[in-house]
């Protein structure tokens, strides 16, 4: 029989935000896989889990899914870690993949999914609370209510026209990948007559240096960055 290949997601942060199920599927797989852009690097996703489950003596192996800016390294990596992951599949292993946040959220694994459902193999996606939720909580904010619109867009270099065009659309605009973009959010902000109030910065949410609050373009904010804009407060 072959192996399942599940997609789980252990929450932003804090260990005890991961889910019942995903707990049951870490404690029950043969494999605990988490992706990496180079090998040896640290993986926050075993750091979250590492609490609730326990590593030692587990099978636990790493997957690099390289960031290098071209598409042809890019690929080969994906190939050699999908490729690895059939391997394991096809002897009759399940493999739990862990990603932060929620899964469905820019996340690498998606792709990851596919080609093995495109291969002939079960896949399962076990969803999980994402970092802006998180965030807007612990901000005491709601996300939307009422009839008020609702979008999440990455910061993209190049692309800050969907941020403008999410400015005069939505009432609320979550802006994730936003780490190097502040000053530019803020520059935007004001050429729309918004004001900088706002926007309230969630940075490394649930992480130690964890931080929410007012959009300051002279603070240093951590990798996992998001801006929420409300334009109806």
């Amino acid at each position: 029989m072959k192996g399942k290949l599940y997609g789980v997601s252990v929450g932003p942060g804090k260990s005890d935000l991961m889910t019942l199920r995903s707990k049951q599927v870490l404690e029950s797989c043969d494999i605990i896989g988490y992706p990496v852009k180079s090998t040896g690097e640290r993986s926050v996703a075993l750091s979250i889990i590492e609490p609730v489950i326990g590593l030692e003596g587990r099978d636990v192996r790493e997957f690099v899914f390289s960031m290098d800016p071209r598409d042809e390294v890019r690929r080969q990596h994906e190939n050699v870690a999908i490729g690895e992951l059939l391997s394991i599949l096809e002897s009759g292993k399940d493999v739990a993949m862990v990603t932060l946040g929620d899964i469905g959220v820019y996340s690498t694994y998606m792709y990851v999914d596919r080609a093995v459902r495109d291969a002939g193999y079960e896949t399962e996606v076990i969803p999980g609370v994402n970092s802006f939720s998180h965030g807007a909580a612990l901000a005491g904010l709601p996300l939307m209510l009422g009839d008020e619109g609702f979008c999440v867009i990455p910061m993209a270099k190049g692309r800050e026209d969907r941020l403008e065009v999410a400015l005069d659309s939505f009432e609320n605009i979550v802006v994730m990948k936003a780490f190097k973009s502040i000053g530019r959010i803020a520059e935007l902000l004001d050429s729309h007559g918004i004001p900088r109030e706002c926007a309230t910065v969630m940075s490394n949410v649930g992480m130690d240096d964890e931080y929410i609050g007012p959009l300051d373009t002279e603070r240093d904010y951590g990798y996992f960055t998001t801006v929420l804009i409300k334009r109806c407060i």
